[in-house]
């Protein structure tokens, strides 16, 4: 069990990509704070912060339930209080909580941008902000940021978004800098083929033949723990390319179609489903 006694916080954990991390980590004999807003699922939302802790205990792991929305900052710094108060320390911090908005610039309102804007890059701002300290006074600490490599060609009718997003990855690029004298790591992780979740079910986002499933993540994330915080921090890593390096060759497996290979993330795909 390669993350026994550790404490992971993943935000955005009730369902989908968060919820595949949650119990990827708990596997492995990780703690985890399922942080997220709903306390209750729905037919087009199934899942609940209590429903992912049920299966982290099956699982024969600690977890811990909170609601919280991460918009709000009193909320993120009550989350991380409330995982010192139970476990005395946080090791892994999964800014994984997000909101989806691909339209160009006179179709986004301003409630859009700034929705945008506090669930990804300042919500992954705040909730850094309140595990550091603890992180820094332990001398561990791996931070994963669900954003992607900075590439301008994908912003042109999604710039809200990719503002967002991108902002996400300098954070975790930059944020080595300050922590050059620790022993901490902050990363940011990207699929290489779209993902099977509720974003990409709701917005239609082609068809399953074309997705893998959340768990290609999972793996991606628990390999980024698994690695030294010293020697591998600041990437922008690609979940398949982190898993090839140890080794993982056959992706079937994680094909929402079997025998599908859903094709990667490119500009013109992302035209065609934007």
């Amino acid at each position: 069990m390669k993350l026994k006694d550790r404490v992971a916080i993943v935000t955005g954990s009730s369902r989908g990509i968060g919820r595949a991390v949650a119990l990827r980590l708990a596997k492995e004999g990780c703690a985890v704070v399922v942080a997220a807003k709903s306390t209750e699922g729905s037919d087009r939302l199934p899942g609940s912060i209590f429903s992912v802790a049920k299966e982290i205990e099956a699982l024969g792991s600690r977890a811990l339930p909170v609601q919280c929305n991460v918009r709000e900052a009193d909320q993120i710094d009550a989350m991380v209080k409330k995982t010192i108060e139970t476990f005395g320390r946080v090791d892994y911090l999964v800014n994984n909580a997000g909101a989806l908005w691909w339209h160009s610039v006179v179709e986004t309102p301003p409630n859009r941008f700034d929705l945008v804007m506090d669930i990804n890059v300042r919500a992954t701002f705040l909730c850094i902000r309140a595990c550091l300290p603890h992180m820094m006074a332990a001398n561990y600490g791996h931070i994963v940021n669900m954003s992607p490599p900075v590439d301008m060609k994908w912003m042109p009718g999604k710039i809200a978004y990719f503002i967002s997003k991108f902002g996400m990855t300098m954070v975790a690029e930059a944020l080595n800098e300050e922590l050059r004298d620790y022993n901490i790591a902050a990363n940011a992780l990207w699929p290489a083929t779209i993902v099977e979740s509720y974003a990409s079910i709701n917005f239609s986002m082609g068809d399953r033949a074309m997705w893998r499933k959340p768990e290609i993540l999972a793996d991606a994330t628990l390999a980024i723990f698994s690695r030294d915080p010293a020697k591998y921090r600041g990437n922008s890593v690609i979940d398949e390319v982190i898993l090839r390096e140890d080794g993982v060759t056959d992706f079937d497996p994680y094909s929402c179609v079997p025998g599908s290979n859903p094709p990667r993330i490119l500009w013109d795909l992302a035209n065609k489903i934007g």
